[in-house]
């Protein structure tokens, strides 16, 4: 990432030592731009479980469609058990290696921009909560729906 600095001295980028780490799901609603964000330490089976959980509870009655990368913290048998259990979750997967595909890495983007870039955060759980609090409290327009020509069908359906 580029960083300002004076000219002729380097920045210097201090680093944690620790093994520490934060992890995040981010579900974006491609109608109005609102993010579902569960932090967890790990990415993995039933972490994605309890997100797509909060998922669910955030939208009670509605069918959703997921459109899911591929990473491999994405199945296992937690994430299978709540698939079958809500039928009104419907999942399809992108392409592999195709993350211009996918609406939330534009959200992962400016989130980082917007918060890690060229600001100094000591901590990694301050860094976390900004991160978090970016999320909720922004919304990320995207044009996805209407490139697609989703936005001109809907109406049909609804």
């Amino acid at each position: 990432m580029r960083v300002w600095a004076l000219k002729g001295q380097t920045p210097i980028v201090r680093s944690d030592p620790s093994r520490k780490k934060v992890c995040f799901y981010g579900t974006l609603n491609l109608l109005t731009g609102k993010v579902i964000v569960t932090r967890t330490e790990t990415m993995n089976s039933a972490a994605t479980a309890t997100h797509l959980e909060a998922v669910l509870a955030a939208y009670p009655e509605d069918p959703l469609l997921l459109l899911w990368d591929r990473a491999k913290w994405h199945g296992g048998e937690a994430v299978r058990q709540v698939l079958a259990a809500n039928p009104r979750l419907e999942v399809m997967k992108l392409p592999v290696a195709a993350p211009e595909l996918n609406p939330q890495e534009r959200v992962w983007k400016a989130t980082r921009c917007a918060v890690s870039h060229n600001h100094q955060i000591g901590k990694l759980s301050s860094l976390a909560d900004e991160f978090e609090a970016h999320l909720k409290e922004n919304t990320f327009p995207t044009s996805t729906l209407k490139f697609h020509g989703y936005l001109s069908l809907r109406p049909m359906f609804v």
